[in-house]
């Protein structure tokens, strides 16, 4: 059984016992969450697809830590002008596991 979630207007495919990143989210390691927004579910031989939601459908995870992700050089160059900045940053992502699909 999968599920398509809508998470801080990201989509994620989420399945039980098996987990996500997602973009930070707020809570400590351990801590439960919820998420409401289900657009899509499947058991294989049925799928609900929702309009623009799946009413009734809700997703329980638990948060497994606070990540970084890897860091993403910026380098911006103009020719012959002598004008060169290098930036990077590294994303704030939520590791969470998916627990429960429930109908």
């Amino acid at each position: 059984m999968y599920a398509i979630v809508d998470i801080a207007g990201k989509q994620y495919k989420a399945e039980e016992n098996k987990f996500i990143y997602t973009d930070r989210l707020e809570g400590t390691e351990g801590s439960k969450v919820e998420f409401t927004q289900v657009l899509l579910v499947s058991d294989g031989a049925n799928t609900q697809v929702g309009l623009p939601v799946v009413s009734g459908v809700k997703i329980s995870g638990k948060i497994l830590s606070q990540e970084k992700a890897d860091k993403v050089i910026v380098f911006k160059k103009k020719r012959r002008k002598g004008f060169r900045k290098k930036n990077g940053h590294r994303a704030q992502l939520t590791k969470v596991l998916i627990e429960k699909i429930s109908k």
